[in-house]
């Protein structure tokens, strides 16, 4: 089974894929975590460009590209054997986040995300959890912190507007797949929320 978790910085998605992972692991699930950009030496290498402020300059573009080729080489070289194996993937971020911050966010032709979305990454996920917090509250969690912003927290309310927005529509196209959360409420709670939809999917009636 294939799981990912989408959703603004700071939504909760590391913490909630943990929790997951931890239950799948005590019912003798292999589970393995993976994350985007990364999961891979190439894609990590990847990550870093596109993650460090020093890199402003970057074209949206450009962007994508190195997204999509570091989602390419885990895609290969992690996902596929792994779920060849019998393993449960459970993967922060994925495609989605393309279509959400390239397309939605920075104004990229979504059928140009699409297109090549099918190409680097043709393994589509069997459930994907949408972390939605308002944007307000990723201010608040990121203040509350204290930690300095790579290059994709400081574009800004309106450009984390549009990739909510995106996200949303997304999740409105694929309600089979995706389920919505309130990333707001308490922990537990969200992780009951989750643990309800993926046993259900994986057919465990603990």
């Amino acid at each position: 089974m294939f799981i990912t978790f989408e959703g603004i910085d700071k939504s909760g998605k590391t913490t909630q894929s943990k929790f997951l992972i931890e239950r799948l692991s005590n019912l003798g699930y292999t589970v393995k975590f993976l994350r985007e950009p990364g999961g891979t030496k190439i894609s990590e290498k990847i990550r870093d460009i596109l993650l460090d402020i020093d890199n402003k300059e970057m074209f949206p573009a450009t962007e994508f590209l190195l997204y999509s080729a570091s989602r390419a080489q885990l895609v290969n070289e992690v996902i596929i054997p792994a779920l060849n194996n019998n393993e449960v993937i459970v993967c922060d971020r994925y495609y989605d986040s393309s279509l959400a911050y390239q397309g939605f966010g920075r104004g990229i032709d979504l059928n140009i995300i699409n297109f090549i979305n099918n190409f680097a990454a043709p393994v589509k996920p069997d459930l994907t959890f949408f972390m939605d917090i308002h944007i307000s509250e990723l201010n608040h969690r990121t203040n509350k912190m204290y930690v300095q912003k790579d290059r994709l927290e400081i574009s800004g309310d309106s450009f984390f507007n549009k990739v909510r927005e995106g996200y949303l529509s997304i999740a409105q196209n694929e309600p089979d797949r995706f389920v919505v959360i309130d990333g707001s409420k308490p922990k537990d709670e969200i992780s009951s929320l989750i643990w309800l939809n993926v046993s259900k999917k994986l057919g465990i009636s603990k």
